[in-house]
């Protein structure tokens, strides 16, 4: 967008960017793409709530390796042009290594995973069947919010503080409602997405931290099916 507005920068896709000063920049027109965090939840809420859902506008080829790490939870990902089908799922078995060995999911700098949809990976694996090592190496208490999801019935061990193995429990357990403090903006979706997905009431304090990052999230779900109120 800037180098169509007059700016001279080069190197636009490596790790390393040249900017040259210049005199002045134009106008131009500039279509932002869509959120690529925002598409990974719903490709998680939709699969754990066993919920038939058509993301529209995805801008599929920038989503990097997104919708395969979801494939290796076991759900169904399905490309209609530029949209995301996730039909609804009974049951999702996560894959193992070629050896059997448990699969580990991990955040990398792009184009590896974002390490902003860890939380998301982590909730949903808790209703799939089999096990799986999250690992979070970019960033300190990401994983800090485990206890809440723990208090709800999901089987998981906190290794440290940058790894969690969750033990899926293949919907023969629902996860339970409760009462719950949202630490941070990407705890906050996956207790979201582990309150719709659990019997009975939970409440969510703190949803500033989500609204930094999901505009409208109560108004869009209620839209397709939720229910949920705003206190």
């Amino acid at each position: 967008m800037l180098n169509r507005m007059g700016a001279d920068i080069s190197g636009v896709g490596s790790n390393l960017l040249t900017i040259k000063g210049v005199d002045s920049l134009g106008g131009t027109v500039h279509t932002i793409l869509p959120d690529m965090i925002e598409v990974g939840s719903f490709i998680g809420m939709a699969a754990m709530t066993a919920s038939d859902i058509t993301i529209k506008n995805t801008g599929y080829d920038k989503l990097g390796i997104i919708p395969e790490s979801f494939r290796r939870l076991g759900i169904t990902v399905e490309q209609i042009g530029d949209d995301i089908h996730i039909p609804t799922h009974d049951s999702y078995e996560i894959d193992t290594f070629i050896d059997g060995s448990i699969m580990t999911i991990a955040d990398a700098p792009w184009p590896g995973l974002t390490p902003d949809l860890l939380s998301v990976f982590l909730v949903v694996a808790t209703q799939a069947v089999g096990s799986v090592l999250i690992h979070q190496k970019m960033f300190e208490s990401r994983l800090f919010f485990v206890d809440k999801l723990i208090d709800m019935g999901a089987q998981i061990i906190l290794c440290d503080p940058h790894r969690a193995t969750v033990i899926g429990l293949g919907n023969r357990f629902k996860l339970r409602g409760s009462n719950m403090v949202s630490p941070d903006i990407r705890a906050g979706i996956a207790l979201l997405i582990a309150a719709m997905s659990a019997e009975g009431t939970s409440h969510i304090h703190n949803i500033d931290q989500i609204d930094r990052g999901y505009q409208n999230i109560d108004i869009r779900l209620n839209n397709i099916g939720a229910r949920i109120t705003r206190l």
